[in-house]
């Protein structure tokens, strides 16, 4: 094969260089780089107040960092440094707990609308949006790959909170998007909902949809992923294979305390020693 018909390499899903957030004068990101590899799914682990969120609303757009002097966007998802939001949001479903909240507030929201407006970047459907049968369909499969077919016809306001998460998930997968930005996505399920959830984050991670998992569990940290970023006040602590960064020390100075990890058969686990 001649080297003009080699393929192109796909962009990495994420590079931030040398970005820095200011909140209230401080810095929450501090000088912050980072490179996450399109294909590679990746866990993104720290404390509270260690700027996980903040990056979260990087990523997404809802914040920017300080201007530098060059002309180079610090921040690029797959490759480019502008975007229209709803255009970037197609390649990359995010799923927060605001979204969360936003989707699950006392306004009358059923949960096929609130899959299949996700066509239309909107909360629910408008007299001008027109929903083809190619969008019902992918808003029925997208519902019926996380499990959440039955729930059609129902409130989004009277879901339990791992319900509503599968929907959510479901409206960002009616794109196909390349990739899934996960924040907290476990946060306020039980022991067993967490567990059935994380096994459908796996089949996605399988599937081919790139993961990028936010989370300060250990044990959310699905088997597929195999990438962990370990934050502290802003920065990056480190970032590696998964063995070699969910070890004691490295986890005992992320969190300052004395953290034993340890691995059961494909799973870690972490605890206070």
């Amino acid at each position: 094969m001649h080297a003009d018909t080699l393929p192109v390499p796909a962009p990495p899903l994420l590079e931030i260089d040398d970005a820095t957030v200011l909140r209230n004068g401080q810095p929450v990101l501090d000088h912050f780089s980072l490179r996450v590899d399109t294909g590679r799914h990746t866990a993104i682990l720290g404390p509270n107040g260690s700027g996980k969120s903040t990056l979260v609303q990087l990523i997404a757009r809802q914040l920017y960092p300080l201007a530098r002097g060059d002309c180079r966007s610090p921040v690029r998802v797959f490759g480019r440094g502008r975007w229209n939001v709803a255009e970037l949001h197609g390649l990359l479903g995010i799923v927060s707990p605001a979204l969360q909240r936003d989707y699950t507030s006392e306004m009358p929201l059923e949960v096929f609308d609130a899959v299949v407006s996700g066509f239309y970047a909107a909360r629910g459907l408008r007299l001008d949006h027109r929903v083809s049968e190619g969008m019902r369909e992918r808003a029925n499969a997208a519902l019926e790959q996380l499990g959440a077919s039955h729930l059609i016809g129902r409130e989004m306001a009277g879901l339990s909170t791992g319900e509503a998460r599968r929907v959510l998930i479901a409206r960002a997968l009616v794109h196909r998007p390349r990739a899934l930005l996960l924040d907290e996505p476990c946060a306020g399920l039980d022991l067993a909902s967490r567990r059935r959830f994380l096994e459908g984050l796996r089949t996605l991670a399988r599937g081919g949809t790139t993961l990028l998992l936010v989370t300060h569990h250990v044990e959310e940290i699905i088997p597929e992923i195999d990438q962990v970023l370990l934050l502290k006040r802003g920065r990056v602590l480190r970032q590696g294979d998964k063995a070699d960064t969910l070890t004691d020390a490295a986890l005992s100075e992320a969190f300052d305390l004395p953290i034993r990890a340890t691995q059961r058969g494909e799973w870690y686990h972490a605890a206070i020693d």
